[in-house]
């Protein structure tokens, strides 16, 4: 796909948009636009063979002057160029509002809002102060575009041919300022953005070996140009630059910034850290595991970035109702400047002047912006708490979840299987039949052999004893001679095999199965010595995330492949309403289509970490992948990336979604009643042009103020 990024420091307002789609929605080169007026970004797909040159002549034609964005880099410095073009424009705003100033002092004083003196004051205020509101006025005039520019370029040109001349220059210094306002307003929801890019420091101390040299030494250089498996250096309360894995040291690393946890992470070696994180009180020296670009940072300021340009439900609406209600009210403000009128209602002044205030007032600008800065607002809140949200249109669908489905291992559980119970059938105590199993299962790399040799390692000194003639009996376990006899260690298909099982056996394996545990039984070749308990511990966090689902009045499913009566001890452990057990990948799919015919297409969540739940969690209405720190799959493909193994953040993610749609409502609200408000006080004939303008603008601020607020909640 051929595409272009641009940044167009004149597009900070949907009415810029608006401008932009209509300039270049029959351009021979374009085949698709992206925008994000939060960064003042423009995304281009280009047809292939097409001159991207024609695209930008357009642009600047439109008055959208443009600038290549190939970078993250880029993007800023042109952001902060803008800034300083910012500062310029107060002083001339300065300069035009004391003019407006002087005029409505002038004509007050001598009475002659037409005199010669008061004009001239007018006419260079309004040069100072409106040049961009009547460039931008009259590109919208070329494009055939409705916006808050051409409405006040046409209320401006109104009140001078109705006499109001010092009205038409604070109106147009007022709505100057509250342009710059707004703009500053929506700087914060940028910086929020912003902010995920500049946690990696610049630079890294970096090991190497110069060619002559016989021992190396450590050097500062740039973090782009550290390479691949180099070593840097990273010292007590500095800032990790690249993602690596500890090849010296030990230390506690601060990994809020990536997985929002609130306690710092014991790292040693061999241990993954994540480029942006805090190092402790340590010194660590690490192999750098991935680049500048590439790093677990880079993807989640990546994806969040990305995210913006997916617009949401409440703002796809919103941007349709503004389509039609902008022409509407125009036409609606026409009627009033020549209907009454024309029936002998008053004279054609009055009745245009209300218009005028109309058309100023209609403008729905606030009601646009108000819905990207909230959702933006939300997913840099959720970003910051461990929380990668792909879209605002997964953002509100949070709030229409009615149930979760949870996977078992590895998201409910550790999936790291542990031995619970060795329950001797004759004499030898448990540890020597612990050892006798372990020694077996040190040949297989099955996790519950893996689980049952470490739990022997743990226990006392157990070196493996010689094992002959193992073997690896697929799907039912291992066997192999020891001290001259034969051994088998294996599940319960195995024991039946071997004619050695019997009802005390099967009563001990009931009990470990009704615990939720997984049986294992050591045998010789006449009878069962033990029956080793192996269970997948419940995560600290599982039961509480679990309660706070329920008290948000979600019920919860958990799917596994464990047989059903592990799965009913798992779940009534953690609280989970319904388990599922004996379940392959394609039954948790149909669990989950069942599911979503039965609550709704937009009620159903999936949790999941492996690959086998990739089914469920893409026919899901929302799919979460467990613990994605650090692992491109799961953060380029889930719809929300839950970057910690904590499913306390589901709720968390549950609840920021509900406040983000009563926020949402609010902003709308906001929006209309006001206008409506307006409305009726231009028609009594008690509003006059400057009140128009600040209820217009002072309407935007407190929008954008308001899904502002999203950044200060915290989601746990």
């Amino acid at each position: 796909m051929n595409q272009t990024r641009y940044y167009i420091s004149a597009m900070d307002c949907p009415t810029e948009e608006q401008i932009i789609r209509n300039g270049l929605k029959s351009h021979p080169a374009v085949e698709r636009l992206d925008f994000d007026l939060i960064n003042r970004v423009l995304t281009v797909t280009n047809i292939e063979g097409s001159d991207p040159a024609t695209v930008e002549a357009a642009l600047t034609k439109l008055g959208m002057p443009p600038q290549i964005a190939d970078s993250h880099e880029s993007v800023q410095k042109a952001q902060e160029e803008t800034s300083k073009g910012h500062k310029l424009k107060w002083v001339w705003l300065g300069l035009s509002g004391a003019l407006a100033g002087g005029a409505e002092l002038t004509a007050w004083l001598t009475g002659n809002e037409k005199s010669v003196v008061v004009i001239g004051m007018v006419l260079v205020s309004l040069a100072l102060g409106g040049r961009d509101t009547f460039r931008k006025a009259f590109t919208s005039l070329k494009t055939l575009t409705l916006n808050i520019n051409f409405l006040m370029a046409l209320a401006v040109v109104g009140a001078m041919v109705v006499g109001q001349w010092p009205e038409a220059a604070m109106v147009t210094f007022l709505f100057g300022v509250a342009e710059l306002i707004e703009s500053y307003s929506l700087e914060k929801a940028r910086g929020a953005i912003s902010a995920l890019m500049q946690l990696a420091p610049e630079t890294a101390s970096v090991w190497d070996v110069h060619e002559g040299e016989t021992e190396g030494h450590w050097h500062e250089m740039p973090v782009g140009e550290v390479a691949l498996s180099q070593r840097i250096r990273i010292k007590p309360g500095e800032r990790i630059p690249l993602d690596g894995k500890v090849m010296e040291g030990a230390s506690a690393v601060n990994q809020a910034p990536i997985t929002g946890e609130s306690l710092p992470v014991e790292k040693q070696v061999n241990d993954a850290v994540f480029a942006g994180t805090i190092n402790g009180r340590g010194l660590l020296v690490i192999e750098v595991t991935a680049v500048k670009g590439n790093t677990t940072l880079d993807r989640i300021a990546k994806a969040v970035r990305d995210a913006q340009s997916e617009k949401a439900p409440t703002q796809r609406f919103v941007d349709k109702f503004a389509c039609i209600y902008t022409p509407a009210v125009v036409v609606l403000a026409l009627l009033v400047a020549v209907a009454p009128p024309l029936f002998g209602y008053g004279t054609w002044s009055v009745w245009l002047y209300k218009a005028l205030v109309m058309l100023v007032i209609a403008c729905p600008c606030a009601l646009v912006i108000s819905t990207p800065v909230t959702v933006v607002s939300a997913l840099a809140a959720a970003a910051r708490q461990g929380i990668l949200v792909k879209g605002g249109g997964y953002l509100e669908a949070g709030k229409n979840l009615k149930v979760i489905a949870l996977d078992k291992t590895g998201t409910l559980t550790t999936g790291r299987p542990v031995v619970t119970d060795v329950i001797p059938l004759g004499d030898g105590s448990p540890e020597y039949l612990l050892h006798l199993a372990a020694s077996l299962d040190a040949g297989s790399e099955h996790p519950v052999a893996s689980a049952i040799v470490a739990s022997c390692a743990l226990g006392h000194d157990c070196k493996p004893l010689p094992v002959m003639e193992f073997e690896a009996l697929v799907g039912r376990g291992v066997t192999g001679t020891l001290e001259g006899r034969r051994y088998y260690v294996g599940n319960h298909r195995l024991t039946e095999e071997n004619k050695v099982c019997g009802p005390h056996v099967e009563e001990v394996m009931a009990r470990l199965e009704s615990e939720g545990k997984t049986p294992v039984i050591l045998t010789d070749d006449t009878q069962a010595l033990a029956v080793l308990g192996v269970a997948d511990t419940l995560r600290e966090t599982s039961i509480a995330a679990v309660k706070e689902l329920h008290a948000l009045g979600i019920r919860t499913v958990m799917l596994t492949g464990d047989n059903q009566r592990t799965a009913e001890a798992i779940a009534k452990e953690a609280g989970v309403d319904d388990p599922k057990g004996d379940l392959l990948p394609e039954h948790k799919l149909t669990a989950i289509e069942s599911l979503l015919k039965e609550f709704g297409p937009e009620s159903i969540g999936m949790v999941g970490d492996g690959i086998n739940d990739a089914p469920a969690l893409a026919k899901a209405s929302v799919g979460f992948a467990m613990g994605a720190a650090g692992t491109d799959t799961a953060i380029e493909t889930a719809d929300v990336a839950l970057m910690e193994d904590d499913l306390r953040k589901l709720p968390a993610f549950v609840r920021l979604s509900r406040k983000t749609g009563q926020v949402l409502v609010q902003n709308i609200s906001l929006a209309l009643g006001i206008k409506v408000v307006f409305f009726a006080l231009a028609l009594a004939g008690t509003a006059t042009l400057w009140m128009a303008v600040f209820a217009d603008m002072g309407a935007s601020l407190l929008v954008v103020a308001n899904g502002l607020r999203m950044l200060r909640r915290p989601t746990r």
